[in-house]
């Protein structure tokens, strides 16, 4: 069984994967309390589901790409077998995670989206250094950027870990401190690898839940 925030199917909004339609099973609970989190409403409550409901839920949706977040989704340590069976049925997984708890049960085909938190979110120090080693080429590494002395220290990690080397490398501004367009001319200007990302769902639907 796992609890469940909610189920919906949208437009993808922050990853390489931005534009395409995906079916979203958000899972409650978070260990985290980012400065800048929007969903908050995901920390508790939530509906106890087995995998077998959420797979026909999955399935019903007609969508080969399904993204499992949160809160934390790795919290809930039976989401290995529901991210093994959804990859086992073929569909392109994502997960996204706050980045603190170990990945490396996770199965390498599906697509890990991997926070490492800057120093504006209050949580800098909650990274787990060990998943460097568990990331591949197929997954995804994100930076919330804040302000410029994150964009800094993100950079200088960046660098120290070669992580370009490892795998895509998204920054993306705290919507509510940080214009695009400024992360956008810090990246040009220094251009250390990475990508720029947005939450294109954000522009559509604001922050209307289930979006």
């Amino acid at each position: 069984m796992l609890t469940v925030c909610e189920l919906f199917k949208s437009i993808q909004g922050e990853s390489t994967f931005a534009g395409e339609v995906c079916s979203f099973v958000r899972l409650t609970g978070c260990n985290l309390s980012c400065s800048y989190c929007d969903t908050e409403y995901a920390k508790s409550g939530g509906t106890p589901m087995s995998l077998d409901d959420i797979l026909a839920w999955v399935e019903a949706q007609q969508c080969r790409l399904v993204e499992i977040t949160g809160g934390e989704p790795l919290l809930q340590k039976e989401v290995v077998s529901l991210v093994a069976r959804l990859c086992d049925d073929t569909y392109t997984v994502l997960i996204e995670t706050n980045g603190s708890q170990d990945i490396s049960a996770l199965p390498d085909s599906c697509v890990k989206i991997v926070d490492v938190k800057c120093p504006g979110s209050g949580v800098e120090s909650s990274f787990f250094m060990p998943n460097l080693a568990a990331i591949t080429q197929n997954d995804e590494i994100k930076f919330v950027i804040s302000d410029r002395p994150d964009f800094e220290w993100a950079c200088d990690f960046v660098s120290r870990y070669r992580l370009t080397n490892r795998c895509t490398v998204l920054f993306s501004p705290n919507s509510s401190k940080l214009a695009p367009k400024d992360l956008a001319e810090w990246i040009v200007q220094k251009n250390p690898g990475v990508r720029l990302g947005l939450q294109i769902h954000k522009f559509i639907w604001e922050n209307e839940r289930g979006r």
